[in-house]
């Protein structure tokens, strides 16, 4: 399965018609504040970025997928199951993620994406821990993860930009869909 319909959003692979407003979004600083070093991200870096979330797909079973909202077909941003292979302390391990516009926040889409994704992680590809990766200070992804039923597993460096990160778990046998 790689769709997925939550009451308000659909989750799926990606289209080539993703692409502007995906650069849209990795092009606002305020979105892009708490990601790497916070360069925002231009058209080539984001076809480049699409490309590698699709060869993901291919090549785990899982990836990123494309966060649409139903009501108005609007790509809001993506959620979704990546290796973590920057952080190798943490391997192996399957990260949850999520990235949505500005223009999308504060509404629940994350948190109502990133649940249907635990629950995709759980049933669909048979996953037995999920972990999230945030930066220290990220309030409004800490709020997610806290709606998840995630807890906090230990603190760490991101190792090539420095900045604190926390990682957060979660058991996916005690998950209640």
């Amino acid at each position: 399965m790689t769709e997925i319909r939550t009451p308000r959003l659909l989750l799926r692979r990606w289209h080539d018609d993703d692409l502007t407003p995906m650069a849209d979004i990795n092009a606002d600083p305020q979105v892009m504040r708490w990601v790497d070093d916070a360069s925002p991200l231009d058209l080539e870096d984001t076809a480049e970025a699409i490309e590698q979330w699709e060869e993901e797909w291919d090549e785990e079973g899982f990836g990123l997928f494309a966060v649409e909202l139903l009501a108005s077909g609007e790509l809001a941003g993506f959620t979704g199951l990546s290796v973590p292979e920057f952080l190798p302390e943490v391997m192996p391990a399957v990260a949850i993620s999520w990235r949505l516009g500005s223009s999308f926040w504060g509404q629940g889409y994350a948190s109502e994406a990133a649940q249907a994704t635990l629950e995709f992680a759980l049933q669909d590809r048979g996953l037995d821990r999920v972990i999230s990766i945030s930066r220290a200070g990220d309030e409004a992804s800490e709020n997610v993860i806290r709606k998840l039923g995630m807890v906090l597993e230990r603190e760490t460096v991101h190792p090539v930009y420095g900045f604190p990160l926390r990682v957060h778990s979660i058991d996916l046998t005690e998950f209640q869909a």
